[in-house]
């Protein structure tokens, strides 16, 4: 399974050219195959920038998000496992959103697909791919 990060599901959906070759071809083969996941936070941020007009979503947002999940994109929900993961997270820093983002990759065993240097220099998150490459 492949879990995205908040921003590389935008730049998936836009068709960004800030999304590399090789986290795109990795994303299009696990669509081919397996499973492609967001965590339902993603949501939650989206939301919080399209409010703050950093973002711009042709739909409302309950339509994308919809048309994402017919798409073959998985929402996952952050339950209390996931939240109690993440607020033991040791050595990172404190943004809870990307918090329950890497919670929700470790406990599914999962590669997230980030562009956040912060959480790309975690050492503790094994699986995952640079956006950017």
């Amino acid at each position: 399974m492949i879990l995205l990060d908040t921003h590389v599901l935008i730049w998936l959906d836009e068709g960004s050219p800030r999304l590399g070759k090789n986290a795109l071809q990795q994303i299009n083969k696990e669509f081919e195959g397996g499973v492609i996941a967001v965590s339902a936070i993603s949501f939650w941020e989206i939301s919080m920038l399209v409010q703050k007009q950093g973002l711009e979503i042709q739909l409302p947002l309950d339509v994308w998000r919809g048309e994402l999940i017919q798409s073959g994109i998985q929402e996952i929900p952050v339950d209390g496992s996931i939240a109690i993961c993440a607020g033991g997270l040791q050595n990172f820093h404190g943004d809870p959103a990307d918090r329950l983002i890497v919670s929700t990759a470790l406990k599914f065993e999962s590669t997230l697909v980030t562009a956040d240097q912060k959480i790309l220099s975690w050492k503790d998150l094994k699986l995952r791919v640079d956006a950017n490459l």
